[in-house]
């Protein structure tokens, strides 16, 4: 803790560049609101899992269609309802995370919960945003653990200012770089003249392999004294093996996955939505990655402005027209550098925050030792 707060990655004396919005988090975007369902059960399965769940102008407005756009790195990995967002440039329902095998489950539950929070949009047709990484490592991932129930637990309680990082929601069992990972968060204010907006970040990360980590540069991965019984245990051979796979060569160093979610309330069409989403990789590559065929890498982006537009409403007349405002192209490149600082300070928060963590049969996941990190950036 860190003033009676956790402590961040700025705390550790690493230097970012920047202007962050109040709580440095995606919920300094006005209205956004953040919700999570942490799962940390011994019985009658070991469970380190859960749901982190987003609603992009939060519980008043739960199903008001925003423009999006979606970016790609790898695609081993999965992100529902993108079909309809690359064909509409706009979503409107919650946004959750979870693992790889529970997507189902939290699809199911944010199809029910607007029944009871938002009739008119649950009366029609629901096509929920639900993105996954594997935690099977930590958790018992084939155990149906996560119920739909959960989801809809998750956007109950979610709510705006500081949230947590590290293991919580749909991060609570994941890796990243070799250590404990988990979900992670950054915002980046955005000014001209009088006027300012916000890019927030909220990612669940998953990815990379000890050797490449950088933090601001530096191979903090490589010189990390910390454990990594994940890389050196053979577990995954001996699981294999258990169930007649024969001997395979060992898991991949930086197989995994890490889905990111960008929002602002810049006024933004679908393609500016998605130049946004394009830039995700620049910021995840300042932390070393690059890039498994084993890794899903998913990346939303979407605008919270102009309230009211890009409607998709059976019955609407022949002939409506709807008047968007937008910032122009030639005045965009600011947000893309947002985007990749507030993508890149994320990674680092979701390390930082992360705890060690013992799962099923025993599995270990060590944090990145903190004073390993002010050690580096110490004088």
């Amino acid at each position: 803790m860190s003033n009676g707060r956790p402590v961040r990655a700025r705390d550790l004396g690493i230097p970012l560049d920047g202007e962050p919005g109040e709580w440095n988090a995606i919920t300094d975007v006005p209205g956004l609101e953040v919700g999570y369902t942490t799962i940390v059960e011994d019985s009658p399965v070991v469970a380190r899992t859960g749901v982190t769940a987003i609603l992009p102008r939060g519980k008043g407005a739960p199903s008001a269609p925003c423009a999006a756009g979606i970016a790609v790195l790898n695609g081993n990995g999965e992100l529902t309802g993108r079909s309809w967002i690359e064909e509409a440039g706009q979503f409107q329902t919650p946004v959750a995370i979870t693992n790889s095998h529970a997507v189902g489950a939290v699809h199911r539950g944010i199809d029910r919960w607007p029944a009871e929070h938002d009739p008119l949009a649950a009366a029609a047709w629901m096509l929920p945003v639900v993105g996954e990484t594997w935690d099977g490592y930590l958790n018992s991932i084939n155990a149906d653990t996560v119920k739909p129930e959960h989801a809809s637990a998750a956007l109950d309680a979610a709510a705006g200012g500081p949230i947590a990082e590290g293991n919580v929601g749909g991060g609570t069992g994941m890796n990243c770089y070799g250590f404990k990972g988990g979900t992670g968060t950054a915002s980046r204010i955005v000014r001209a003249g009088s006027r300012s907006w916000t890019v927030g970040v909220l990612l669940q990360a998953n990815f990379g392999a000890r050797s490449e980590l950088r933090v601001v540069g530096r191979p903090l991965g490589r010189d990390s004294k910390a454990p990594e019984p994940a890389a050196t245990s053979g577990w995954f051979e001996r699981e294999v093996e258990a169930v007649g796979g024969g001997a395979p060569a060992g898991a991949v160093p930086g197989a995994g996955s890490v889905i990111v979610i960008v929002a602002t309330d810049a006024p933004l069409l679908p393609d500016q939505c998605r130049a946004l989403a394009r830039r995700v990789p620049l910021g995840l590559a300042r932390t070393g990655t690059t890039g498994s065929h084993f890794s899903g890498d998913i990346f939303l982006a979407f605008s919270t402005a102009n309230q009211g537009g890009l409607g998709s409403r059976m019955g609407t007349p022949t002939g409506t027209t709807e008047t968007l405002e937008h910032l122009s192209w030639g005045g965009v490149d600011p947000f893309y550098g947002a985007v990749v600082e507030a993508t890149e300070e994320a990674v680092l928060n979701a390390l930082v925050a992360a705890t060690d963590l013992v799962g099923r049969d025993g599995h270990a996941s060590y944090a990145l030792p903190h004073e390993e990190v002010r050690a580096a950036f110490a004088g």
